[in-house]
């Protein structure tokens, strides 16, 4: 059921999207109408006011991952991963500022000539003149996931929550999308998200920083418009992941 209230639930926000959400029907690469799509729903959420954080992958581009699991040195393929956030990152940023919304892009690698150093307390101040912030390059570090960048920098610009935008409404039993009989939860606590066989939100390293420090996870289905909006003003859709009442 949606808010009553117009004015939105959460008033700040991390936004984490897969790289693969910029594809849309390419094979490889950034369709930038999709880009436009996701910049109007960023727009609609900060035209309620709400603070914009925004963290996303280069799956599109560069898995780090795939590229270990094939022979290359992890740390350096997980470096390649960073630079093709960065890439995401600015089509993103070019986007919003198109359509009118103040965005700046702050990256954990140094690289002055393309974005700004992340620092803290700057990404904070921008969040406090409205601009939208979109968080590239992970946690600066290999080893580490863009799902735990989101938890960790959620955490560290005070979001309420953590929306996780994703190809699926929800979280599932089974893949939704090779079994017509997957089972979809509303509601979900961390632990059941760690533990339950099948069930996958987010890497476990990201899970445990949202429980030991109780940030509740919206995962919900990007694709359909106006759903970052509809979960911004408290509309029950995807899956919450939160602490037991």
């Amino acid at each position: 059921m949606a808010a009553s209230s117009a004015s939105p639930k959460y008033r700040r926000v991390l936004l984490k999207l897969s790289g693969e959400a910029l594809l849309g029907q390419r094979a490889y690469g950034i369709d930038f109408d999709v880009v436009r799509s996701i910049a109007n729903q960023v727009r609609s959420i900060h035209e309620l006011g709400t603070n914009v954080g925004i963290v996303i992958g280069g799956g599109n581009i560069f898995r780090g991952m795939a590229a270990s699991r094939r022979g290359f040195d992890r740390a350096t393929g997980d470096y390649m991963g960073m630079l093709a956030t960065v890439i995401n990152s600015l089509a993103l940023q070019e986007a919003l500022e198109d359509g009118g919304v103040p965005a700046r892009t702050m990256t954990a690698i140094t690289m002055p000539q393309v974005a700004e150093q992340w620092i803290r307390r700057r990404a904070l101040r921008h969040l406090e003149k409205g601009r939208v912030i979109v968080l590239a390059a992970g946690t600066g570090n290999p080893y580490f996931t863009t799902d735990t960048t989101a938890a960790l920098r959620a955490l560290e610009i005070e979001a309420d929550v953590l929306l996780k935008a994703t190809k699926v409404d929800g979280i599932y039993d089974t893949d939704p999308l090779t079994n017509q009989e997957a089972k979809k939860y509303d509601r979900l606590d961390y632990l059941e998200a760690l533990n339950e066989k099948g069930i996958d939100v987010m890497d476990n390293t990201a899970l445990t920083l949202c429980m030991d420090n109780k940030l509740p996870i919206i995962v919900f289905d990007l694709l359909k418009e106006g759903n970052i909006e509809r979960v911004v003003r408290g509309e029950e859709i995807g899956t919450l992941v939160t602490a037991r009442d």
